[in-house]
């Protein structure tokens, strides 16, 4: 083709915006922050968003738990050990979970000492319709019964020894409320002959010596107990008191033992009350969100105490290792060459301590509590890693153009050093500093689990003895260890996700990486 076929007549060209003044259009949008940009970006990792939510309410848990129950830490009753969790709205409503029963399989003996306490306190101990099964020992069959027990009810009577005065004020407390809260005391000659038996006070009915030297169940013609409480003895008027007038008969309801004490059978649940009304600490019943231990103490209030502590010593550590490690890092990077040099060959003496030996030399070397053991422990094997990080970016970014444009207008090197190069490292030490805590909580738990430290006193408690107290119970009472683990577990895989949440958001280029 020719050339003059491509040529373009002058009138179509038109000078675009002739006569105007030309100019950069506004900006319609509004400026982004860098910390309001790292959260935009956060808040698009689902899994992040989901993982800070558990942290917040394991978090809350353990900041308001310990304030919402009437139990403190060093609260303990040996006679409601191992009783299982109990939400009150399940059991009132009757429904067979988290209601404070368990499913268990005893001989008739022990399932006559459960009826024994159901029928002399009046209340359910025997939460459902119990199923017969017979087995076969040593060619002898044996009856078991499968049924749901109620662990708190099953408790039932207890010997209790208490002064004159004592028991006049325990017998006011009953008349002035109008329940009964002594029973009758048991003849000491019609008690179990079998010796793990003698002290049973819920064995109130008469009893012989069956085979293998275990207590057997003696019932009248009618199949009913028959009761071996014990008859009046003639007291004299001052002591007459400690007897009650039945529908037929007058029993003794204590026993003068030594140094002027009286043995006294009490409905437990009753004495639980009215020993907690006296104090006035605001308990009434017995009831545990999450049961108790084999010390009787309640897993509620011991795990949201072991929770808060582990909390505020890993923040604390955190904060102080973020503190020094910045500082000393700061300095290490910026001035670099000998100062460097020799900081550095300080901060490898430092992280090359095992932190299991700190611990020990502590110990045995310093008579101080245990708490301030773990957190000298872990700031003096801790900053170094913040330090290193810190160094690093103090690296990447002092011989950026803008750290020479302040240098050269005269800035002084504490400006330079944290008005402009510290801000853009701040993305990394904060994903650095929040990756601390469950190393911390973890590490903390792992010492204690292991009875390392020893965190287990009057009024505190860790999550890692709970953990070892709950492992020697795992297939009979595994409830004990059960919570604990979901904390731990749930912790630490969220804060995980939220670790790489915050990576992502405050460095972008390293997005998906590990």
């Amino acid at each position: 083709m020719r050339a003059e076929e491509y040529k373009i007549s002058s009138e179509k060209f038109v000078l675009h915006s002739a006569g105007e003044q030309l100019h950069d259009e506004k900006l319609e949008t509004k400026p982004v922050s860098y910390l309001k940009d790292a959260l935009i970006r956060f808040t698009r990792n689902k899994a992040s968003i989901a993982a800070a939510f558990i942290i917040g309410i394991l978090f809350l848990f353990a900041m308001i738990g310990p304030l919402v129950t009437p139990y403190e830490v060093a609260y303990e009753d040996a006679n409601y050990a191992y009783v299982l969790p109990r939400n009150e709205f399940f059991y009132e409503k009757g429904i067979p979970f988290w209601d404070g029963g368990r499913e268990i399989g005893v001989t008739e003996a022990a399932y006559n000492l459960y009826r024994g306490i159901q029928e002399e306190t009046g209340r359910t101990v025997i939460m459902n319709e119990p199923e017969v099964r017979q087995e076969e020992y040593m060619g002898k069959p044996i009856s078991y019964y499968d049924f749901r027990l109620d662990t708190y009810n099953a408790v039932g009577v207890k010997f209790v020894l208490l002064k004159y005065d004592e028991y006049v004020a325990l017998q006011q407390y009953q008349d002035e409320n109008n329940v009964q809260v002594i029973f009758p005391i048991t003849d000491p000659a019609l008690r179990p002959e079998a010796e793990q038996d003698k002290t049973n006070a819920n064995i109130w009915y008469r009893t012989k010596l069956g085979a293998g030297r275990k207590t057997a169940t003696v019932f009248d013609e009618n199949g009913n107990f028959i009761p071996i409480y014990q008859a009046d003895n003639g007291m004299d008027q001052y002591t007459s008191k400690m007897y009650w007038e039945g529908d037929e008969k007058l029993y003794n309801y204590a026993e003068l033992k030594d140094a002027g004490m009286w043995n006294v059978r009490v409905d437990y649940r009753e004495y639980y009350k009215y020993l907690h009304y006296k104090a006035g600490d605001g308990i009434e019943y017995p009831s545990f969100l999450l049961g108790t231990n084999n010390a009787g103490k309640d897993l509620f209030i011991c795990l949201a105490s072991g929770a808060r502590f582990s909390f505020m010593l890993a923040i604390i550590v955190a904060s102080v290792n973020l503190f020094v490690g910045a500082i000393y890092g700061a300095i290490e990077g910026y001035y670099g060459g000998k100062i460097d040099l020799m900081m550095e060959r300080f901060v490898d003496i430092m992280a090359s301590i095992p932190l299991i030996i700190v611990i020990t030399l502590l110990k045995y070397h310093f008579d101080i509590s245990h708490v301030y053991i773990l957190f000298i422990a872990f700031f003096l094997t801790g900053w170094t890693g913040m330090a290193a990080r810190t160094r690093m970016q103090f690296y990447r970014f002092k011989n950026q153009e803008y750290v020479l444009v302040a240098k050269t207008l005269g800035a002084k090197d504490s400006r330079i050093m944290f008005r402009h190069i510290f801000p853009n490292a701040i993305g990394t030490l904060i994903t650095s500093s929040v990756l601390v805590i469950p190393g911390v909580i973890f590490s903390e738990t792992s010492l204690s689990y292991l009875g390392i430290i020893n965190l287990n006193t009057g009024s505190l408690t860790s999550v890692g003895t709970l953990l070892s107290t709950g492992q020697g119970f795992l297939f009979t009472y595994p409830h004990m260890i059960l919570f604990p683990s979901i904390f731990i577990s749930l912790l630490m895989l969220s804060f995980n996700l939220f670790g790489n949440g915050l990576r992502d958001a405050f460095n972008p280029s390293l997005r998906g990486t590990e």
